[in-house]
């Protein structure tokens, strides 16, 4: 049987200064949404009113499909066992990768981050992109960014 379903949680709103999650609730949070069930990603990118939402959508197989909406910067992380895909579907992606280069992604462009590689994202406005990656991928936040990061004052990303 198909199910359809329209947002029910209506996303976390968020009304000062995102608040990012720990890397354990990264991990432990799991798909909202079953198989076979029909979700209007573009109405619950629709409903997200704060600075930051991202949440698991589906399972499949052994990764995940995650939504994220968000403006302003991410932290340097990195995952040490899982790629990462990322798909804009709104706005504008950079993603900084600590060997110095800038990756821009407008809508409907796409790259994989391998596993392992220390990179940041930053929504220019608001952007909504989905990714994915293996399901409780482990993340490792770094702080402060490694001293080969990227400039991006006066810079042209790539």
């Amino acid at each position: 049987m198909t199910k359809t379903s329209s947002w029910p949680d209506g996303g976390v709103q968020v009304t000062s200064a995102p608040a990012f999650p720990d890397a354990a609730a990264y991990a432990s949070e799991r798909a909202r949404h079953s198989a076979l069930e029909v979700v209007d990603i573009r109405a619950g990118q629709a409903a997200v009113a704060g600075p930051y939402d991202n949440r698991v959508l589906f399972d499949v197989n052994d990764d995940c499909m995650r939504m994220a909406v968000f403006e302003g910067e991410y932290r340097w992380h990195c995952h040490p066992d899982s790629d990462e895909l990322f798909l804009v579907v709104a706005g504008e992606l950079r993603i900084d990768v600590a060997a110095g280069a800038t990756l821009t992604l407008r809508e409907w462009q796409g790259t994989v981050v391998p596993a392992g590689t220390v990179h940041r994202t930053r929504a220019i406005g608001r952007t909504v992109n989905l990714t994915v990656e293996r399901q409780g991928a482990r993340t490792v936040f770094v702080d402060p960014p490694p001293a080969a990061s990227p400039s991006t004052g006066g810079r042209e990303p790539v």
